[in-house]
């Protein structure tokens, strides 16, 4: 049974910074693509960031492209979200998740295609 737990959401003024960790149990990242979605209060679940399997390509939403850095600690089974220079529209929950990917490389970037999910981490960023 895989399980992942977010953690590092907050609250933060506009301009700063976060680190959100993906912590997983049962299931090594190394060798699954992982991505980050969040969903804002009335809005639905979209997509920010995917890191996919082996050789750690990184892709991201237009809307945070060279403002947040997805990565993976295999040593650690962890996958982390720096996020810089928030804006107040990225306030949302942020969901961490992994999909089985059929070859070395593949990356996932639509929620269904998505296996599995943790719980959600709130990151509040004020004006």
């Amino acid at each position: 049974q895989v399980q992942l737990a977010e953690s590092g959401g907050g609250l933060v003024q506009a301009g700063g910074s976060l680190r959100l960790s993906c912590a997983a149990s049962g299931r090594t990242f190394s060798t699954h693509a992982m991505g980050w979605f969040r969903q804002a209060p009335g809005k639905e679940r979209e997509f920010v960031a995917a890191l996919s399997w082996g050789i750690s390509n990184t892709y991201y939403a237009d809307s945070v492209k060279g403002r947040f850095t997805i990565s993976r600690d295999n040593a650690k089974n962890t996958v982390n979200l720096q996020m810089n220079s928030l804006k107040p529209e990225d306030t949302a929950v942020y969901y961490c998740a992994l999909a089985d990917c059929p070859y070395y490389g593949c990356y996932r970037t639509t929620q269904n295609d998505y296996n599995y999910w943790g719980q959600g981490t709130q990151v509040t960023v004020s004006s």
